[in-house]
C-alpha cells in the first residue's frame, strides 16, 4: 500500500453469514484495490478490515450498508485503525 493508505475495522451484524457476505464483500474491495479480510465472528457478525484509500474505503463503507442481495445489515460499526502490515490481496475466512 502507498503511504497515502488509511485503514477501517467494520463490524456487521445482521443476516450477514450463510449469505455470501464475506464473499461479495472480497469481491467489492478487490474491485476498489483495498487489501485486508473479512471474516466470520462467533456472534453472527462479520469483520471486515480494509486498508487502501480514504475514496475506496468510503465506497465499500457504503456497499457494506447494504451487502449482497440474500443479506439484512442492520448495522455497520466503524473504527479508524492503523494500517496493518498485510501480504496482498483481501481474504476471506
Amino acid at each position: 500500500m502507498t503511504s497515502g493508505s488509511s485503514a477501517r475495522r467494520f463490524i456487521v451484524s445482521g443476516k450477514v453469514q450463510g449469505v455470501f457476505f464475506r464473499a461479495g464483500t472480497a469481491r467489492e474491495a478487490t474491485r476498489l484495490g483495498l487489501q485486508g479480510h473479512a471474516v466470520n465472528l462467533a456472534d453472527g457478525r462479520v469483520e471486515v478490515l480494509a486498508v487502501g484509500e480514504a475514496a475506496a474505503l468510503a465506497e465499500l463503507e457504503h456497499w457494506l450498508q447494504r451487502g449482497p442481495p440474500a443479506a439484512r445489515v442492520d448495522a455497520v460499526a466503524v473504527e479508524a485503525v492503523a494500517p496493518p502490515e498485510l501480504p496482498g490481496g483481501f481474504r476471506t475466512g
